[in-house]
C-alpha cells in the first residue's frame, strides 16, 4: 500500500488533545496543504484563519452555546490549542463544499505529521451571533465570511480507535 492510501485509511478523529501548541513550521505545512485543495472553478475564495491565541479560542467556545440550542456550556473544543477556521464568502453557493475539501486536506496533512484532528461545525450555525462574530473578527475572519469548518488540531492525549469503515458501496458495472 502506498503512503497516501495508508494515511487516508489510518486517519481518525481525535477528541482529546494534549495541552500543547503545534510548532509554526508544522502549522504552515498543514495550512499549505489546505490551500491546495480543489475549489469550484479554482476561484479559491476561501480563507484559512489559524488561531492559537488561547483567549480568542476561549471567547469562541464560550460564545457558541449562547446561539445554539442543546450545546452545553463548558464545551471547549476538546481542549484544543490549535484551530484553523475555514471560511468562505457568505452566500457563495458552493463555499461549504470548497471548505470541506480544504478541511480534508488539512486533516490528512496533520495526520501525516503525527498530529490529530477533528471537524467541529458549530460556527456554520452561529457565525452571526454578535459575541461569536466579535471573536471571529478578532481572529481575522472577514465580516462577509461564514465559517463552515473548525479544524481542531493537536497532539492526541489518547490513541485513535482504528475501526473498519463499512459505508455502503454499490457497483453498477
Amino acid at each position: 500500500m502506498n503512503a497516501v492510501i495508508e494515511n487516508i485509511l489510518t486517519r481518525r478523529s481525535i477528541r482529546s488533545f494534549e495541552d500543547k501548541k503545534i510548532p509554526r513550521e508544522d502549522m504552515e505545512l498543514i495550512v499549505k496543504a489546505g490551500q491546495y485543495a480543489p475549489s469550484a472553478m479554482n476561484m479559491q475564495t476561501f480563507q484559512l484563519t489559524v488561531v492559537q491565541n488561547e483567549e480568542v479560542i476561549r471567547k469562541l467556545y464560550t460564545a457558541i452555546p449562547k446561539y445554539m440550542d442543546g450545546l452545553q456550556e463548558g464545551y471547549n473544543f476538546y481542549g484544543c490549542k490549535n484551530l484553523v477556521l475555514i471560511s468562505d464568502k457568505e452566500g457563495k453557493e458552493i463555499g461549504q463544499m470548497d471548505c470541506a475539501c480544504v478541511a480534508e486536506n488539512i486533516f490528512l496533512a496533520a495526520h501525516s505529521l503525527g498530529i490529530g484532528s477533528v471537524w467541529i461545525n458549530q460556527l456554520r450555525q452561529t457565525s452571526d451571533g454578535p459575541e461569536v462574530r466579535a471573536a471571529l473578527t478578532e481572529a481575522g475572519v472577514p465580516a462577509d465570511h461564514r465559517v463552515w469548518v473548525i479544524a481542531a488540531l493537536g497532539y492526541a492525549s489518547a490513541p485513535a480507535q482504528l475501526k473498519e469503515k463499512t459505508a455502503a458501496v454499490h457497483w453498477c458495472e
